[in-house]
């Protein structure tokens, strides 16, 4: 099916708004906003000027929708309210090149302060995203030495009968024991909040209130404690540079570095930089630095609530009139009025700068590490002989533990790098306990069945393990009748060091010996160790899983939703098995005569 972009284009309005284009599976492939519709869309099918992946988008058109709106601030909201909800494949997408740790605070009696890396699952309040997993726990450090709050998860703090060593250390008020009221912790984790939140002027005004109310009610030890919390947050205050000039304040700019674009974040809050974040847009139509950064910018404050929340003053380079349709868009959504600084001074254009050079260390260092990857793609091509450059490897490894939990691990990388979003796992069933070849045989056959509807597979297929394993790999294609890949085993020789490996290409029965130090076999090795790990990981979490189900299920009287309960109040199989009567029949569902029978099976099962 073909557009008709001639007829769609003579009836199109000039007013401002949103269009929505589609390919021939009607999914949405790219949303984007125009002052003037007419003039905007008629652009993408000129005749000239345009780029090649500007034009492959163009030939996936089918048909196109628009959303007519009352001015371009109201077609930016709406443009990044459809990008978030529907994702397309062609618009500019802001990711990182990691997942950012936070520090989170749960929503409790007696609230938990604990390290989190990835999606916030639970609910309570979490801060970052911090640049590193260093600077989260130097954070919790401080705020244990300060605040003394509890780090425990909440199975361990439900099922204390005494304090624990942090209190013994001075890192924790024991509240799992009842040695400070909530009212007195919580006063404590509202100052964390204020200290986290970059008010430390606030804290420490609001800490001396508290310290003098305490006084005045007679109060001492709770004012003493207040008194040391001052102390250590004006040691900590004297240790951070903290500029003259306050407020809230997020600073942006952009770098290219040999095709490889970043964004950059710095949020000021107090005069203290609290949190630096790079973005790599996956930038496929090859559009202007310029063009990338407003989306960005567009995509932050618009489509999500920022991380560290509207700042009173944003810094970016972007023309005049582009730079106000993004703020007045802000200042829509956004209860407090965010300015734009043109031209900042003295601090703050030193601000601007040193978003500059971050921008610019992480694109050249994110460049580096993909023309590193290409390197060693053309040494895995020298080393193995290959006609052509390879451009992805996928390898599988098996894990077990004498033959309970198998599980197939396949991992994939390319001349840019490890591809995460391709990893796989197969639970491998039906074969007999600990045999590795089946084993390898059925994962092959299972990923290679599905590779082969879309005839997208590797140009090298890495097996862990010798002749035996790539025999079994090349009878599960042949099987497939697919033909056109290289398959190579790799195999620790009899010493079982790292880097006296053999390789062993499918239908040789000399094994290649390299040097340790080839630039080829050290990435052969680093994609086979990673396969390695990603399936222990997986044998390990499947093995948790039939333990801890395994050891209740034989309890007469326990079933599914016992069981359930019992792992949901103690937080694991081991909690479970280390509980006294009292303690499992607090249960909820659970008497004492079953919480006798589950402590008696557990326990004669210890003893065996």
């Amino acid at each position: 099916m073909t557009f008709d972009a001639q007829s769609f284009l003579s009836t199109l309005t000039q007013r401002a708004g949103v269009y929505q284009m589609f390919d021939s599976k009607d999914e949405l492939i790219y949303v984007g906003k125009a002052k003037n519709l007419k003039q905007r869309v008629s652009s993408y099918f000129r005749a000239r000027g345009l780029n090649d992946k500007t034009l492959a988008l163009v030939a996936r058109i089918t048909r196109i929708e628009v959303i007519v709106t009352s001015s371009e601030t109201e077609a930016l909201i709406l443009e990044q309210t459809l990008i978030k909800k529907h994702r397309p494949q062609y618009n500019i997408l802001l990711k990182d090149d990691k997942s950012y740790p936070y520090i989170y605070i749960s929503k409790h009696k007696f609230p938990l302060i604990a390290y989190r890396r990835g999606q916030k699952v639970k609910s309570g309040q979490y801060f970052g995203p911090y640049p590193n997993a260093y600077a989260v726990k130097e954070s919790l450090n401080y705020l244990q030495r300060i605040f003394k709050l509890r780090n425990c998860e909440d199975s361990y703090f439900s099922n204390r009968s005494r304090p624990c060593l942090q209190y013994q250390i001075k890192r924790c008020s024991a509240p799992c024991v009842d040695h400070i009221s909530s009212e007195d912790y919580q006063h404590d984790i509202n100052s964390a909040i204020l200290f986290l939140q970059g008010k430390s002027d606030a804290l420490i005004k609001e800490l001396e209130l508290q310290m003098e109310e305490a006084a005045q009610k007679l109060y001492f030890e709770r004012a003493g404690e207040i008194r040391d919390q001052l102390l250590n947050l004006r040691t900590l205050q004297e240790k951070q540079y903290v500029s003259t000039d306050k407020g809230s304040v997020d600073c942006w700019a952009s770098f290219n570095s040999k095709g490889t674009l970043c964004i950059q974040r710095l949020s000021f809050r107090e005069g203290v930089l609290i949190n630096s974040k790079s973005y790599f847009p996956n930038n496929k139509l090859d559009q202007a630095e310029a063009i990338v950064l407003k989306e960005a910018l567009a995509q932050y404050y618009l489509s999500s609530n920022p991380a560290n929340g509207f700042p009173s003053q944003v810094l970016f380079e972007l023309e005049q009139e582009e730079g106000e349709i993004i703020i007045a868009a802000i200042n829509e959504v956004n209860d407090k009025t965010c300015y734009w600084l043109q031209n900042p001074k003295a601090d703050k254009k030193k601000w601007l700068n040193l978003a500059v050079e971050n921008a610019n260390n992480a694109a050249t260092s994110k460049s580096l590490e993909k023309n590193a990857y290409l390197e060693r793609f053309q040494a895995v091509q020298s080393l193995l002989n290959l006609r052509d450059l390879p451009n992805r490897i996928e390898c599988f490894d098996i894990s077990h533990s004498k033959g309970e939990a198998t599980v197939a691990s396949c991992v994939v990388a390319d001349q840019k790098g490890a591809r995460k979003d391709l990893y796989r796992r197969f639970n491998i069933k039906d074969i007999t306990a600990g045999d590795d070849y089946a084993a390898i045989h059925q994962a092959v056959f299972r990923h290679f069945s599905r590779l082969k509807e879309h005839q997208d597979y590797p140009d090298v297929l890495l097996i862990d393990g010798a002749q035996g394993q790539v025999n079994q790999a090349h009878k599960a294609l042949t099987e497939l009748n697919i033909s056109n890949v290289f398959i190579l085993g790799i195999s620790k020789g009899e010493t079982r060091k790292a880097g006296w490996e053999f390789l062993w290409p499918q239908g040789e029965s000399t094994p290649i010996l390299p040097n340790q130090h080839d630039r080829g076999f050290l990435q052969l090795q680093e994609v086979r160790d990673e396969a390695h790990r990603f399936a222990i990981t997986g044998h390990r979490k499947q093995r948790a899983k039939a333990r801890s189900t395994s050891s209740l299920e034989s309890i007469p009287g326990v079933g599914a939703k016992r069981r359930r309960e019992l792992l949901r109040f103690f937080g694991s199989m081991s909690t479970v098995k280390g509980a006294s009567i009292e303690e499992i029949a607090k249960v909820p569902g659970i008497s004492t005569r079953i919480a006798s029978d589950i402590y008696a099976a557990l326990n004669q099962e210890l003893k065996e």
